[in-house]
Protein backbone atom coordinates (compact mmCIF):
# COMPACT_ATOMS: atom_id res chain seq x y z
CA UNK A 1 0.00 0.00 0.00
CA UNK A 2 1.69 3.24 -1.04
CA UNK A 3 1.12 5.91 1.27
CA UNK A 4 1.11 9.94 0.28
CA UNK A 5 1.33 11.99 2.88
CA UNK A 6 -0.23 15.73 3.14
CA UNK A 7 1.46 18.17 6.10
CA UNK A 8 2.39 21.55 6.74
CA UNK A 9 4.49 21.28 9.81
CA UNK A 10 6.29 19.03 12.31
CA UNK A 11 5.40 15.58 10.45
CA UNK A 12 5.74 13.40 13.59
CA UNK A 13 2.73 11.61 12.59
CA UNK A 14 4.27 10.76 9.34
CA UNK A 15 7.24 10.09 11.13
CA UNK A 16 5.33 7.08 12.62
CA UNK A 17 4.08 5.86 10.13
CA UNK A 18 7.28 5.44 8.41
CA UNK A 19 8.89 4.09 11.31
CA UNK A 20 6.03 1.50 11.83
CA UNK A 21 6.81 0.17 7.84
CA UNK A 22 10.72 0.34 8.60
CA UNK A 23 9.36 -2.09 11.51
CA UNK A 24 7.39 -3.97 9.42
CA UNK A 25 4.77 -3.60 11.71
CA UNK A 26 2.87 -1.86 8.61
CA UNK A 27 2.92 -2.93 4.99
CA UNK A 28 3.07 -0.57 3.52
CA UNK A 29 5.74 1.92 1.45
CA UNK A 30 6.04 5.65 2.45
CA UNK A 31 5.62 7.01 -1.42
CA UNK A 32 5.62 11.15 -0.97
CA UNK A 33 5.29 13.76 0.92
CA UNK A 34 3.72 17.08 0.04
CA UNK A 35 3.69 20.33 2.28
CA UNK A 36 2.45 23.65 1.44
CA UNK A 37 5.41 24.56 4.29
CA UNK A 38 8.86 24.91 2.21
CA UNK A 39 10.98 25.48 6.14
CA UNK A 40 8.32 22.36 7.80
CA UNK A 41 10.17 19.74 9.58
CA UNK A 42 7.96 17.43 7.47
CA UNK A 43 9.99 18.20 4.91
CA UNK A 44 13.40 17.65 6.48
CA UNK A 45 12.21 14.72 7.77
CA UNK A 46 11.45 13.21 4.48
CA UNK A 47 14.35 14.00 2.96
CA UNK A 48 16.08 12.46 5.67
CA UNK A 49 14.41 8.99 4.81
CA UNK A 50 14.48 9.37 0.94
CA UNK A 51 11.16 10.01 0.70
CA UNK A 52 10.06 11.60 -2.71
CA UNK A 53 8.73 15.56 -0.78
CA UNK A 54 7.01 18.27 -3.02
CA UNK A 55 7.06 22.04 -1.55
CA UNK A 56 3.30 23.10 -3.16
CA UNK A 57 1.45 26.18 -2.17
CA UNK A 58 0.08 29.25 -3.30
CA UNK A 59 3.63 30.29 -3.66
CA UNK A 60 4.58 27.95 -5.97
CA UNK A 61 0.90 27.69 -7.64
CA UNK A 62 -1.33 31.22 -7.03
CA UNK A 63 -3.78 29.93 -8.98
CA UNK A 64 -5.60 27.07 -6.33
CA UNK A 65 -6.92 25.49 -9.22
CA UNK A 66 -3.79 24.44 -10.39
CA UNK A 67 -2.04 24.14 -7.19
CA UNK A 68 -4.60 21.47 -6.23
CA UNK A 69 -4.21 19.65 -9.89
CA UNK A 70 -0.43 19.30 -8.62
CA UNK A 71 -1.02 17.82 -5.51
CA UNK A 72 -3.20 15.35 -7.26
CA UNK A 73 -0.47 14.74 -9.83
CA UNK A 74 2.29 14.14 -7.35
CA UNK A 75 0.01 11.51 -6.04
CA UNK A 76 -0.83 9.71 -9.27
CA UNK A 77 2.89 10.54 -10.15
CA UNK A 78 3.68 8.22 -7.12
CA UNK A 79 0.84 5.49 -7.79
CA UNK A 80 -0.02 6.41 -4.06
CA UNK A 81 -3.13 4.36 -2.34
CA UNK A 82 -3.92 6.30 0.23
CA UNK A 83 -3.41 9.87 1.35
CA UNK A 84 -3.06 10.96 5.38
CA UNK A 85 -3.53 14.25 6.05
CA UNK A 86 -0.61 14.58 9.20
CA UNK A 87 -1.64 18.04 10.32
CA UNK A 88 -2.58 19.68 6.79
CA UNK A 89 -3.65 23.34 7.40
CA UNK A 90 -5.07 24.20 4.22
CA UNK A 91 -8.47 22.47 2.70
CA UNK A 92 -7.92 20.20 -0.21
CA UNK A 93 -9.23 21.06 -3.61
CA UNK A 94 -11.95 18.81 -5.32
CA UNK A 95 -9.42 17.44 -7.93
CA UNK A 96 -7.80 15.63 -5.15
CA UNK A 97 -10.61 14.72 -3.38
CA UNK A 98 -12.31 13.46 -6.83
CA UNK A 99 -9.24 11.30 -7.24
CA UNK A 100 -8.72 9.87 -3.92
CA UNK A 101 -12.35 10.10 -2.96
CA UNK A 102 -12.60 7.58 -0.15
CA UNK A 103 -9.20 6.93 0.40
CA UNK A 104 -8.21 10.45 1.95
CA UNK A 105 -7.67 10.18 6.09
CA UNK A 106 -7.59 13.11 8.48
CA UNK A 107 -6.22 12.70 12.02
CA UNK A 108 -8.01 14.66 14.42
CA UNK A 109 -7.14 15.16 17.99
CA UNK A 110 -10.64 14.64 19.69
CA UNK A 111 -13.58 12.46 19.37
CA UNK A 112 -15.43 13.20 16.66
CA UNK A 113 -17.84 15.06 16.23
CA UNK A 114 -17.13 17.25 18.83
CA UNK A 115 -14.91 19.57 19.28
CA UNK A 116 -14.38 19.81 14.99
CA UNK A 117 -15.12 22.18 12.01
CA UNK A 118 -12.69 25.42 10.80
CA UNK A 119 -10.49 26.52 13.48
CA UNK A 120 -10.42 23.65 15.42
CA UNK A 121 -7.17 22.44 15.44
CA UNK A 122 -4.04 21.88 17.29
CA UNK A 123 -4.16 23.43 20.79
CA UNK A 124 -7.50 25.07 19.98
CA UNK A 125 -9.32 21.44 20.80
CA UNK A 126 -7.12 20.37 23.68
CA UNK A 127 -8.53 23.67 24.63
CA UNK A 128 -11.94 23.46 24.25
CA UNK A 129 -12.01 19.81 25.26
CA UNK A 130 -10.63 21.05 28.72
CA UNK A 131 -13.14 23.78 28.53
CA UNK A 132 -15.55 21.59 28.09
CA UNK A 133 -15.50 19.19 31.26
CA UNK A 134 -15.58 16.10 29.02
CA UNK A 135 -14.03 13.43 31.09
CA UNK A 136 -12.64 11.72 27.53
CA UNK A 137 -10.93 12.84 24.00
CA UNK A 138 -9.13 10.93 22.04
CA UNK A 139 -8.28 10.44 18.71
CA UNK A 140 -10.59 10.13 15.35
CA UNK A 141 -9.55 8.94 11.94
CA UNK A 142 -11.95 9.68 9.22
CA UNK A 143 -12.34 10.56 5.29
CA UNK A 144 -11.68 14.03 4.01
CA UNK A 145 -14.55 15.08 2.11
CA UNK A 146 -15.19 18.92 0.99
CA UNK A 147 -16.23 20.42 4.74
CA UNK A 148 -13.92 20.15 7.56
CA UNK A 149 -14.30 17.40 10.17
CA UNK A 150 -17.59 15.90 7.95
CA UNK A 151 -16.20 12.55 6.75
CA UNK A 152 -17.16 9.32 7.50
CA UNK A 153 -14.89 7.93 10.99
CA UNK A 154 -12.78 5.30 10.00
CA UNK A 155 -11.81 4.55 13.48
CA UNK A 156 -11.71 6.08 16.95
CA UNK A 157 -9.55 6.03 19.82
CA UNK A 158 -10.30 7.24 23.83
CA UNK A 159 -7.47 9.20 25.59
CA UNK A 160 -8.96 9.80 29.75
CA UNK A 161 -8.83 13.29 30.26
CA UNK A 162 -7.01 13.89 33.56
CA UNK A 163 -8.43 16.24 36.39
CA UNK A 164 -5.11 17.64 36.47
CA UNK A 165 -5.16 18.03 32.96
CA UNK A 166 -3.96 21.25 30.69
CA UNK A 167 -4.70 21.40 27.33
CA UNK A 168 -0.67 21.20 26.93
CA UNK A 169 -0.61 17.45 28.91
CA UNK A 170 -3.24 16.57 27.25
CA UNK A 171 -2.34 17.19 24.16
CA UNK A 172 0.79 15.31 24.60
CA UNK A 173 -1.10 11.94 25.55
CA UNK A 174 -3.26 12.59 22.70
CA UNK A 175 -0.24 12.75 20.12
CA UNK A 176 1.33 9.84 21.75
CA UNK A 177 -2.04 7.71 21.10
CA UNK A 178 -2.02 9.00 17.40
CA UNK A 179 1.66 7.53 17.10
CA UNK A 180 0.77 4.48 17.76
CA UNK A 181 -3.01 4.04 16.54
CA UNK A 182 -2.93 5.75 13.00
CA UNK A 183 -0.04 2.94 11.74
CA UNK A 184 -2.62 0.42 13.59
CA UNK A 185 -5.41 1.49 11.76
CA UNK A 186 -3.40 1.83 8.25
CA UNK A 187 -2.20 -1.51 8.63
CA UNK A 188 -6.01 -2.71 9.37
CA UNK A 189 -6.38 -0.86 5.92
CA UNK A 190 -3.65 -2.35 4.11
CA UNK A 191 -4.95 -6.67 5.26
CA UNK A 192 -8.01 -5.34 3.91
CA UNK A 193 -9.95 -5.62 7.43
CA UNK A 194 -11.24 -1.51 7.06
CA UNK A 195 -11.79 -1.27 3.20
CA UNK A 196 -11.86 2.24 1.84
CA UNK A 197 -14.06 3.38 0.70
CA UNK A 198 -16.28 2.67 3.70
CA UNK A 199 -19.35 0.47 2.94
Amino acid sequence: MNIGFLASHNGSNMQAIVDACKAKLLDGVPAAVVSNNADSRVLARAREEAIPSYHLSSRTHPEPEELDQAIADVMKMHAVDVVVLAGYAKKLGPKTIANYDGRILNIHPALLPKFAGKGMYGMGVHEAVIASGDVESGVSIHLVDAEYDTGRIVAQSRVIVKRTDTPQTLAKRVLEREHAFVPEVLQRIATGEIELPLQ
